[in-house]
C-alpha cells in the first residue's frame, strides 16, 4: 500500500514514520526545503523519543521518502493525509489556510481515486471545505476524478507518540461510504491486531471528538489546579485530596496532578477552537470558557508566590529555572508556563538562568540572549536566589540537595510540579513552596 502525508511537523512525521514501520510505502511532503533536506539525511527537526531510529530504519528500507511537492509522490497513493498546522487566530478559531492550500494543490494534481484524510485538528465542517476546494480545482481542469474524504484525528501525547500510534487506545475515523471504510480499515489493520478498536463514525462526529477529548482533559487539569489553590488558602494538602478523589472509580487519578497550568500545541489551541466553534453557532460553552480562564490564572501562580515572598521586589534577583518545555520528553515550549514565568520575571527586573534537557534551542530561538542558559541542572543554580521547577523531567526528581545548598545563594525552591517532599526540604534548611501543599 502507498500513502502520502503532507506536513512534516510533529503529527505528520510520527504518522508517516509509524505507517512506514508497519510496511506501508510512505512519502512525506513539506514545502520547507531545508527541513526535507535534513530529513533525507536522517536529521530529525523535533525531539520525540524513538522517532529518529524509526525514520532512519525506514529510509534505509526505502519505505519512507521525503519530497517538497505533492506531485513527487502522489502517483499510486491510495490515501493522502493532510497533517499541516492549524494555528489559532486572534479570535481563537483554527487557521485553515495551510489545510485549504494543500486541498487546492491536491485538486490540481490527482488523476486517480484517493481518500483525502484530515489528520490535522480541525473544526467541524472542515472536511466539507476541503472536499469543495478539491472539487473546484478538478472542475477547473474540466476533468472527472473521483475522491473521498475522511477524518482521522490524532491522539498523540508528546513524549509518548510512537507508542500511542503503534499501540493506540482507539482509532477514530470519520467516513461517509463503505469504500472509504474498507481502505482505512486495511491501512490500520496492523495496529488493531491486539484488539484495539477502530471507531468508525460520521465525519462531523470524528472532527469534534478530538476537541471534546482535549477539552475534557484540560477541564480535569484546571479543576485540580483550582482545588490546589483552595488548599493553599485553607491549609489543606492537595496530595491527600487528590488521592481521596482519584480513588473513586468514577473519577480516576489521571490528569489530577496540580501544576502551573496546561500548555503545548494541543490543549490551549483546541480549547480556544471549540469555544470559537460554539460561538459561531451562537452557543456559549460556560464550563470550557471557565477552564481557559482558570488556566490563564494558573500560569501566574508561581510568579505570585515569588512576588509575595520577595515583597514585590524581584529587581536584580537571580532565579534559576528547571524545565522549559511544557512537559517532559519534548522540546515543545508552545504555551509553556515556564516562558510565561520568565517573561514576568524579566519584566520585574530579575535575571534568569535556565536549564532543560531538550528545549534549550527552542527557547533560545524565542528569548535569545535575554536569559542565561545552563549546560546542566546544577549550573543553573550557581548564585541564584531561588529555583523554580517548571517541568518534571526525570533528572530533576532526585537531585543532590546538599550540592544545591552549596551552589545557591539562598535555599529557596518553588516547586511548580509538587515532586519534592516539603518536610524533607525544610529539614535540610530549604524554604519550600509548592502548589496546594501544607
Amino acid at each position: 500500500m502507498r500513502i502520502m502525508v503532507v506536513g512534516t511537523g510533529y503529527v505528520g512525521l510520527v504518522t508517516g514514520a509509524c505507517f512506514a514501520e508497519s510496511g506501508v510505502n510512505v512519502t512525506c511532503v513539506d514545502i520547507d526545503i531545508d527541513k526535507i533536506k535534513q530529513l533525507k539525511d536522517g536529521t530529525i527537526p523535533i525531539y520525540e523519543p524513538g522517532l529518529e531510529s524509526i525514520i532512519r530504519s525506514n529510509i534505509e528500507k526505502k519505505r519512507l521518502t521525503f519530497a517538497t511537492g505533492i506531485n513527487e509522490g502522489i502517483e499510486g497513493s491510495e490515501v493522502i493525509f493532510i497533517a499541516v498546522g492549524t494555528p489559532p487566530g486572534e479570535d481563537g478559531s483554527a487557521d485553515l489556510n495551510h489545510v485549504l492550500n494543500v486541498a487546492k494543490e491536491i485538486g490540481q494534481i490527482i488523476k486517480q481515486h484517493v481518500v483525502v484524510v484530515t489528520k490535522s485538528t480541525v473544526p467541524v465542517g472542515t472536511s466539507e471545505k476541503i472536499r469543495s476546494t478539491i472539487q473546484a480545482e478538478i472542475e477547473k481542469r474540466h476533468e472527472s476524478v473521483s475522491f473521498d474524504m475522511a477524518s482521522n484525528p490524532e491522539f498523540l501525547k508528546e513524549g509518548a507518540a510512537i507508542d500511542d500510534f503503534l499501540k493506540p487506545e482507539r482509532i477514530v475515523i470519520g467516513i461517509d461510504n463503505e469504500k472509504t471504510r474498507e481502505i482505512m480499515n486495511r491501512l490500520y489493520m496492523p495496529f488493531v491486531l491486539n484488539n484495539h478498536p477502530i471507531l468508525f463514525m460520521d465525519i462531523p462526529s470524528a472532527e469534534i471528538t478530538k476537541y471534546a477529548a482535549n477539552a475534557m482533559l484540560a477541564t480535569r487539569i484546571s479543576f485540580i489546579n483550582e482545588i490546589a489553590n483552595l488548599c493553599d488558602i485553607l491549609g489543606a494538602d492537595i496530595n491527600n485530596v487528590r488521592k481521596g478523589i482519584g480513588s473513586d472509580s468514577r473519577i480516576g487519578s489521571k490528569f489530577l496532578y496540580p501544576g502551573t497550568g496546561y500548555g503545548g500545541s494541543c490543549f490551549p489551541k483546541d480549547v480556544k477552537a471549540i469555544i470559537r466553534t460554539a460561538k459561531d453557532s451562537s452557543y456559549k460553552l460556560n464550563v470550557i470558557e471557565a477552564v481557559e480562564q482558570a488556566n490563564e490564572y494558573q500560569k501566574n501562580v508561581i510568579f505570585g508566590k515569588m512576588a509575595k515572598f520577595y515583597n514585590d521586589d524581584l529587581k536584580n534577583r537571580i532565579i534559576g529555572i528547571w524545565g522549559l518545555s511544557f512537559k517532559p520528553k519534548t522540546d515543545d515550549i508552545r504555551e509553556a508556563s515556564s516562558i510565561n514565568l520568565i517573561e514576568k520575571l524579566l519584566k520585574a527586573g530579575a535575571r534568569v538562568k535556565a536549564y532543560d534537557p531538550a528545549a534549550i534551542n527552542e527557547t533560545r530561538k524565542l528569548l535569545g540572549t535575554r536569559i542565561e542558559y545552563a549546560s546542566d541542572l546544577y549550573e543553573a543554580l550557581v548564585n541564584v536566589d531561588a529555583v523554580a521547577l517548571m517541568t518534571e523531567w526525570s533528572e530533576f526528581h532526585l537531585p543532590d540537595f546538599n550540592r544545591m545548598a552549596e551552589l545557591m545563594k539562598e535555599k529557596v525552591i518553588f516547586d511548580g510540579r509538587n515532586i519534592y517532599d516539603p518536610t524533607q526540604l525544610r529539614k535540610l534548611g530549604f524554604t519550600y513552596f509548592g502548589i496546594g501543599r501544607r
